[in-house]
């Protein structure tokens, strides 16, 4: 009885159909499956910014993360599964902008709303672990080719969008929008400014968000 115990005490007695047997279960907190999953998540990062998002392959997220190959795919099964984690985490960052946002009681603008944006973008974009509108520019670039891929970028950018709807539609409740036209094509308007920033930010590099600001100012004002 004393073995028996002790088994009881470090493992799960299990029953199958035929006899019991000892199994060792392991407690794996929420708190390390969301650092592993960090962990994974900024290896691809570190990876793709390096290598590019086509070159980058399993085997070298799994050499940078430091990780079995095992643990890697228990939480991604594919490079694919990876950058739709890398582009959710940082839309959480504007999910919340976006709450913020909405939750004032001052009159809103589209041009406050594209102003915070911009700078929401330079906040991710300087991520210690890693530039993710980098990886997004190679993402649209592959979405042309990879069906997986461009499904992925499709539903986070209208995500995207659909926060600039609802900007739209409160302006238009505010009186800072002009209440006759249709929001859906100002969302669209809205949204175009986001890549354009981006683009010439990392291609052009002669963009910061003081200058682009001054020019959606003059444009949105005039």
């Amino acid at each position: 009885m004393s073995v028996l115990y002790r088994l009881l005490k470090a493992r799960q007695l299990v029953k199958n159909g035929h006899s019991f047997y000892v199994s060792s279960v392991p407690k794996v907190t929420e708190e390390h499956r969301l650092a592993r999953r960090e962990q994974i998540v900024a290896a691809a990062r570190v990876c793709m910014n390096a290598e590019g998002f086509h070159k980058t392959t399993m085997a070298d997220v799994i050499r940078e993360s430091q990780l079995s190959a095992g643990a890697v795919y228990g939480y991604f099964k594919s490079k694919e599964e990876i950058v739709a984690a890398i582009a959710e985490d940082a839309l959480s960052t504007v999910d919340e902008l976006f709450e913020n946002l909405l939750a004032s009681d001052e009159p809103l603008t589209p041009l406050a709303a594209l102003e915070a944006t911009v700078d929401q973008v330079v906040r991710v974009a300087g991520a210690p672990a890693g530039d993710v509108t980098r990886i997004a520019v190679q993402a649209w670039a592959e979405a042309l080719r990879n069906e997986e891929i461009r499904e992925i970028a499709k539903g986070k950018y209208c995500k995207l969008r659909g926060h600039f709807l609802v900007i739209a539609r409160r302006a238009q409740a505010d009186g800072t929008l002009d209440p006759d036209v249709d929001p859906q094509h100002v969302a669209q308007v809205m949204f175009s400014m986001i890549p354009g920033f981006v683009l010439q930010r990392l291609l052009i590099g002669d963009v910061t968000p003081a200058t682009y600001k001054a020019g959606l100012r003059a444009l949105l004002r005039s």
